[in-house]
């Protein structure tokens, strides 16, 4: 079997279309190194790609992407550590200005937290050992019955996003420059059935959405149905 026809088309496409018009980017890109202004933590899901939301170009967003977007705590214990090092790279080398932890809708990691009792996908289980980071929150939502289990599904996606912002400040460097202004850490939330998104409030931790032509925060109304006051509140 060849390299798949759909992503070579999508190549010549690429070459095509965009890069014809960005060709004295990508040269300059390749001449002077990256420099990114936002490091994003991202989901491996397909559906939720941070370049394709944010209308970004190649150097603009420095990207890792692993199950649920979540980022573990500082532990420099000699293991193997990818989004540990990721952090690293982009604050020690590339002086990143913000860290957005980017969440989704219908996030399949977050539906295996709340579901830790199911049968592992192989004999490593890396997926459940990975969401054992989320279990404390996972096991309280779950225990909520007054949700339904989407409500309890979107409260646990932005609970999520809240515990890897908490867990990012236990990298000393991260806490360092964010006392002293020099980066500035947010959270988010995209919905992949609306394209809404909601950003976390600095203060608060209550999720709002832009105001997308102002480019500030909109005020919402109070919500009128249970699921939605789960998604205003969580």
């Amino acid at each position: 079997m060849g390299f798949p026809d759909i992503l070579l088309r999508g190549y010549r496409n690429f070459m095509e279309r965009r890069f014809i018009h960005e060709r004295c980017r990508y040269r300059t890109l390749a001449e002077d190194g990256q420099a990114p202004h936002t490091l994003v933590i991202a989901c491996c899901d397909s559906r939720s790609a941070p370049e394709t939301i944010f209308d970004c170009g190649p150097g603009e967003l420095f990207v890792v992407r692993n199950v649920a977007n979540m980022v573990p705590p500082y532990e420099p214990d000699g293991h193997f550590h990818a989004t540990s090092a990721a952090l690293e790279y982009a604050i020690q080398v590339l002086k990143i200005e913000n860290i957005v932890v980017m969440g989704h809708g219908r996030c399949g990691g977050i539906k295996a937290a709340l579901d830790p009792a199911a049968e592992p996908l192989s004999p490593g289980d890396f997926i459940g050992r990975w969401m054992a980071l989320l279990q404390p929150a996972a096991a309280q939502i779950k225990g909520t019955h007054l949700m339904t289990q989407g409500e309890r599904q979107t409260a646990l996606e932005r609970v999520s996003i809240r515990n890897s912002i908490n867990n990012l400040r236990t990298f000393p460097y991260v806490c360092a420059l964010e006392e002293q202004g020099k980066v500035r850490v947010h959270g988010a939330w995209f919905d992949i059935s609306t394209g809404e998104l909601w950003v976390m409030d600095d203060r608060t931790g209550d999720f709002r959405r832009p105001d997308a032509d102002g480019i500030g925060m909109t005020e919402e109304s109070p919500p009128n149905t249970a699921s939605e006051r789960v998604r205003a509140s969580a």
